[in-house]
């Protein structure tokens, strides 16, 4: 697999990674017993942590990305031995 295609893997990784994280530990001002600003939506969180959640996301992306590579070199998990139901004629 060329590097190019391993880079836009993990481009892909990460951008689902971080839309994962993204809730995680986000309190809205009614939780956090806080005043609303005029105009903010009632979902609105308090402080958003963009920064920590890219960091998070890079680091699981990284992971989720490693994995699926070396799946592709050693053939770890391959429809072959996965135990889904096929048509008669497949291979």
């Amino acid at each position: 697999m060329k590097w190019q295609s391993v880079l836009a893997i993990y481009v892909l990784v990460w951008t689902l990674c971080l839309f994962v994280v993204l809730p995680i530990g986000v309190r809205t001002h009614e939780e956090a017993g806080e005043e609303r600003g005029k105009g903010h939506a009632d979902s609105a969180p308090v402080q958003h942590d963009l920064w920590r959640k890219a960091l998070w996301a890079t680091l699981l992306a990284a992971v989720v990305t490693a994995l699926f590579y070396f799946n592709y070199v050693y053939g770890w998990l391959t429809l072959d031995n996965m135990p889904v139901p096929r048509p008669p004629d497949f291979r």
